[in-house]
């Protein structure tokens, strides 16, 4: 009787090399995704955004301070 489990490596590195493969696929679909890589070559449109924004002006005078809270609370 042996004096424990034999252990057959099977040589696991295909999963590694579709975890790889898989990896690269989605960061280049992401890099197209997100127009990094442009797939319709130099003829794309500027797209110009216009974001109107209402002005905020500072108060003509600051703030009051605030009355002081009672001793013993009442």
């Amino acid at each position: 009787m042996a004096d424990g489990p034999t252990v057959i490596n099977s040589g696991g590195s295909g999963g590694t090399a579709i975890a790889i493969i898989l990896g690269l696929i989605a960061i280049v679909v992401l890099l197209v995704f997100t127009g990094v890589i442009n797939i319709h070559g130099g003829g794309g449109k500027d797209i110009n955004v216009k974001i109107e924004a209402p002005k905020v002006e500072a108060p003509a005078a600051p703030a009051k301070p605030a009355a002081p809270a009672p001793a013993n609370g009442g």
